[in-house]
């Protein structure tokens, strides 16, 4: 085999390994955990969103991340143009945590039903996550 053949065998080997790796870890490549979107916070919240975002913290970060970021491969970005409410409607994050999710828009596995939440938590927690969204361009 020439060396100019091996060569190409070799970037086209590493080509397919690193696409593997960046399609099954979430696209961004940067390891597990890692925010996939960066968000900006708002100066202020609303006390509803305030509340949400306690909610948030305590039942809803340790996969989505921090101020709704996501992680890769944990789980998805809640500020990201899939959920604008037009798309997910409030509707849709209530079903979620009730029903969970089956994957649809990303490759992180199913999403398991949050217990303990009630639909009145849960409107808390889409008026923190809606706010986070209007402030990065979401609307």
């Amino acid at each position: 085999m020439s060396l100019k053949r091996s060569a190409i065998l070799l970037i086209l080997a590493a080509a397919v390994g690193i696409g593997g790796y960046l399609y099954f870890d979430g696209g961004d490549g940067a390891g597990g955990g890692a925010a996939i979107a960066s968000v900006t916070v708002p100066g202020s919240f609303s006390a509803r969103a305030q509340a949400g975002r306690k909610i948030y913290e305590a039942n809803c970060a340790s996969c989505h991340g921090r101020n709704a970021a996501g992680q890769v491969g944990v789980a998805p970005p809640l500020v990201h143009i899939v959920y604008e409410p037009g798309h997910h409607g409030d509707e849709s994050f209530q079903r979620a945590v009730a029903r969970g999710v089956r994957a649809h828009h990303w490759r992180f596995g199913d999403m398991p039903p949050v217990d303990g939440l009630t639909r009145r938590d849960v409107a808390a927690v889409v008026s923190y996550v809606r706010e986070l969204q209007r402030a990065n361009g979401i609307r």
